[in-house]
This record gives structure tokens, sequence and C-alpha cells, in this order.
């Protein structure tokens, strides 16, 4: 197997004020793997803030590059993603990219959709959330006015404006809101109260209200919550899982945290088998991981992958979006090609 691999990095449409000042970048490391004249694609997005960028992804991509000399055949997947994971610890991005391109590769050698070789259903409705970053009011209110097509809103929170936020939205649209706290509330009686206030304005459920090292008080929150309380943070690789058991009402799946689809697959399979709810989001992506991602949505309860509709350029034609809905090909692999020349 051929492995090459390419930097670049993602504008976004709209710059947004967060937590930590204003965004509107992110680095990405594209990944190309390839056998007997047919290629996989996979993608490493790296928000900043996850403490990857593109010198260490292209460190441990150079490294991954020697592990995957030695496997004669792209089939021998299990062994070939815990060979690249045991590399060195981190570089969730990076080696979700290997992931992506891996499983890419598979598909179109066995001239397979993911969503087939997952045992998904492409007819089901996959409805996408489009998110509402933490912003000033204008931003806002232009975030909204570009979700029209999408039934489903996620709207950032964690700060003093969080009322005054979702009572703007309100006044905007009676649209399904869920909302994504970020750590963002520190007590658990405050954090209670906000939580019944957003049942009140009819928000489906929160994600991650409260900082991941208080988990004790998470449990407590969820068990008064009257809307399902969802790990984000907390839960980022499949081992995390057992560790948050019964403090949540369920899990968000990134590829970028968790290593890529193979992982996220078996994070479903767990969650379901402890009775959770899951959720199937992404970071700043092209179609390349949204299109890997997609191929897991039929599997899971709420979906949140608008991340090639947030940038200004896409590397990659792939899953295509109709009136909020994500549409699954029968493409095989995950369903991308290459929308500008990346690798030479």
């Amino acid at each position: 197997m051929k492995f090459s691999f390419i930097p670049e990095t993602l504008k976004f449409k709209r710059p947004f004020s967060i937590a930590h000042g204003s965004r509107d970048s992110t680095p990405v490391v594209f990944t190309k793997l390839e056998y007997e004249g047919i290629a996989g694609y996979g993608e490493a997005s790296m928000p900043p803030y996850l403490g990857e960028s593109h010198e260490t992804a292209l460190a441990f991509l150079s490294k991954a590059e020697k592990v995957l000399q030695k496997f004669k055949h792209p089939e021998k997947v299990e062994a070939i993603l815990a060979e690249v994971d045991n590399i060195q610890t981190g570089n969730s991005a990076a080696k979700a990219s290997v992931d992506i391109a891996l499983h890419d590769l598979l598909g179109k050698l066995q001239k397979k959709s993911c969503w087939q070789m997952f045992g998904a259903d492409k007819e089901k409705d996959l409805f996408t959330a489009y998110t509402i970053p933490m912003d000033e009011a204008n931003g806002i209110k232009g975030r909204v006015e570009e979700a029209q097509d999408y039934k489903l809103l996620k709207v950032k929170l964690g700060s003093v404006n969080d009322k005054k936020i979702i009572e703007d939205i309100r006044k905007r649209t009676d649209k399904s809101i869920i909302v994504d706290a970020n750590e963002g509330w520190a007590d658990k009686n405050a954090a209670l109260e906000m939580i019944q206030w957003l049942a009140e304005h009819k928000i489906l459920f929160v994600e991650q209200p409260m900082p991941k090292e208080k988990l004790d008080d998470i449990a407590w929150l969820t068990s008064k919550s009257p809307i399902p309380i969802i790990a984000d943070e907390s839960v980022q690789r499949f081992s995390d899982i057992e560790k948050i058991k019964g403090a949540y009402s369920g899990i968000n799946i990134k590829l970028m945290k968790c290593t890529g689809m193979h992982e996220a697959y078996r994070m479903i399979l767990q969650a379901r088998r402890l009775g959770m709810k899951v959720m199937i989001g992404c970071m700043s992506e092209t179609s390349c991981g949204v299109s890997a991602a997609a191929q897991l949505a039929p599997l899971v309860d709420w979906i949140d992958l608008d991340g090639p509709l947030l940038i200004k350029e896409d590397y990659f034609d792939g899953v295509k979006f109709s009136e909020g809905k994500i549409i699954l090909q029968d493409l095989p692999g995950i369903g991308i090609t290459p929308a500008i020349p990346l690798f030479k």
C-alpha cells in the first residue's frame, strides 16, 4: 500500500468569536492510501484547542506510513488500526485520517458503500443540525437566517448571555433546538435551573453542561434534568464510555476525537448496550470527514454534520444536503471524489 499526506488550512465562511478568542480557520491534513491503482482518502481536521497541528499530524503520519508498509492488503482493518493506534498516545485526528482512508479504500475494493459495510439503512431520514456558534447578536442572527432549510439548530452556550441568545433565536424561529454548553456552567444548582428554563423553551437536550471533571455533579444533574444530558468533552474514545456510565443520558461521537469510523461504530454499539442515546458530530471538516461520519448516521439518534456548510472551500465532492437532510449515495467507500487537485 502506498500512503501520502498533505497539509491544508480550512477557512470559515463567517469568522466567529469563541471563549478563547476569534476563530476563522483550522488546520487540516488530507491522506491518500493506494492499493492496486485504487485510492482511498482521509482527513484530519484539528481545531487548535484539541492540541493537534500540522506539525504533530505530519510527524505522526510519517510514523504511520512505516506501519502501513508492513501490510500487503487493506482488508486487515482491525490489525492495521491497532498498530497505528499503538504508535503513540494522542493524535486522534491524525489516526482518524488513516482510518477514513482505509475504509474508503476497502469500500472501493469491495464495491460497497461504507453504510452497507456497517449495516446501516440509507433510506432513514437523516436531518442534521445547523450550528449557531457563540457570537455577537448580528452574527447569531445571520446564522439563523442561513439555517432556513434546516429543521434542527445547535446553539452554543456557556456565557452570561445564554438566556438572551435563546430568547433572540426563539423570536425568529420555533425550530427544534439542541444546546451545547461546552462545560460552561460551574454550579450544579444553577445548571439545573438553566436546564429547566431551557426545557420550557422547547430545547431537546443539553450537551456537556458542566466541566467533565465534575462527574458526580453531572450525574446528579442528569438524574433531575427534564431533558437528556449528553456527554461531549467527557467522551472521546471507546474506553471513556464505561467511565461515564450512569452519569449521562447519551454520548456525542466525533471521528476526529475517537480515531475514526471503526472505533465510532464500536462506541455506538456499546452505548446501545448501556441504553444510552447517541449523537454523531463533527469538527470544522470538509466533505471527506463528514461523508465518513455520515456512513454511520443512520445508526444514531441525532446528527450534527454541518461542517462542509461552514467552510469557504470544500476540497471534496461528497455527502449531499437537501432541505436539511443528509442524502447518502450508493457510491463505494465513503462516497467522495477530490474536487480540486490535492495529490500529485
